[in-house]
Parts: structure tokens; sequence; C-alpha cells
């Protein structure tokens, strides 16, 4: 005797099962309960308990009851974060004459493998301190008042 798998869906000898033969289960697949339309088929208070606010109608989202709201209650940030802010390292001239003794070529790299700045950031000269030997300085900014003490000791101060 063949099993109903052997016969296929349809029920014929033989014949191979196909997909548009599948049928769900009988109660596998069951209408949706309609609430709230009379009191023989879940009517009445339709799944939202008695009475109060959550029975009625809609409340907006994050109302709290006439309290002030949350969203409200708490202080707004003010100002903004400008993204195109450059922040450099700062080395002043007395740390300059410090590192360069005897003066020469002065460069972000050389200043980085001195411990004086980190490498790969943008490094900044300012005019604190005083020099006296001719340096020539190539950073990524400087202060007024740094070229002049710069041009001043006999040196140079060129931007990258």
């Amino acid at each position: 005797m063949a099993t109903d798998l052997e016969k296929g869906a349809a029920g014929g000898e033989g014949t191979p099962l196909k997909v548009h033969d599948l049928r769900p289960a009988p109660g596998a697949n069951k209408a949706k309960t309609r609430k709230g339309r009379g009191e023989a088929s879940k009517g009445k208070t339709a799944g939202r308990g008695t009475k109060g606010t959550k029975a009625r109608s809609t409340v907006p989202v994050g109302f709290e009851g006439g309290q002030m709201p949350l969203i409200r209650r708490v202080p707004k940030l003010k100002g903004f974060k400008n993204p195109n802010r450059v922040e450099f390292q700062v080395v002043n001239l007395d740390k300059l004459a410090a590192l360069y003794p005897e003066g020469g070529e002065v460069t972000a790299d050389d200043l980085a493998a001195r411990g004086a700045v980190r490498r790969g950031r943008p490094v900044k000269v300012l005019g604190t301190g005083e020099i006296s030997v001719a340096v020539q300085v190539k950073v990524h900014a400087f202060s007024s008042a740094a070229k002049e003490k710069i041009a001043a000791a006999g040196g140079t101060a060129d931007e990258l």
C-alpha cells in the first residue's frame, strides 16, 4: 500500500508532490479578531481595559499628564563645534633655543624626533622667550612675534 508522500498531494498513484498543491493544516490560519464591533464579538472595551486616558482616544507621545515634559525640562546645549578647527602643537622660542643651542635647520619631524612635539600633527611656533642663534624653521604656523624674533636673530621662518 502506497503512503501519501508516494501518492503525492493530488492523490494519484506515482504523481510527484508539487509546491502549488501544498496547503496549511486545517485550523492553522485563523482570522484576526476584529475588536470593538459590538458586545458579541470582543466588543465593549476592545482590550483597552476600563476607563482612563489610555482607554479613550490617542494621547501624544511624550505627554506626561500636564507636567512639563522631559524634552522641555532638559536644558539645551549652546554653541557649536567647528569641524574644520586645526589644533596646533605649540613650541616656544625658548624651547627652540634649548633644543638647538648652535642653530641649524628645524622641521616638525626633527622636533618630534627630539621629543618636543608628537609626530603627524601640525606645529606652531610662538614668541615666548628669546633666541640668539640663527635657525631655519620650517613648520606649519608662526605667531607674528616669533617670526620677528627669528628674523632678528638671523634665521628664517618658512610655513609648510
